[in-house]
């Protein structure tokens, strides 16, 4: 079993930043790949970004590419999401997840997932 904790939301006007962490405890972060999706009121959970095993590769939705970066610490085991030029439209619950690939993270299917981080962008 793999333990997922989310941290960083917060409540930031249109075009500031964020940094959301994802720590992870129990069996070895290493050996997975990890993503951070979202799910707006009334909407369904949405991939936002996914990162391989090594941080080698990355995968983003395209209504967050060059706004947001995930980026992962295997010696902390911690994956991060960098936010950046952050919209109304960002304002959901972030949530963070790990599986056997990057694939199935682009699928929206997670082996194991956290309990959320509220991100609400004003404007």
């Amino acid at each position: 079993q793999v333990q997922l904790v989310e941290s960083g939301g917060g409540l930031v006007q249109a075009g500031g930043s964020l940094r959301l962490s994802c720590g992870a405890s129990g069996r070895s972060f290493a050996t997975y790949a990890m993503g951070w999706f979202r799910q707006a009121p009334g909407k369904a959970r949405e991939f936002v970004a996914a990162i391989n095993l090594s941080g080698s590769s990355t995968y983003y939705a395209d209504s967050v590419k060059g706004r947001f970066t995930i980026s992962r610490d295997n010696a902390k085991n911690t994956v991060y999401l960098r936010m950046d030029s952050l919209k109304p439209e960002d304002t959901a619950v972030y949530y963070c997840a790990g599986s056997m690939n990057t694939y199935r993270l682009r699928q929206t299917q997670g082996d194991y997932w956290g309990q959320g981080t509220q991100v609400t962008v004003s404007s």
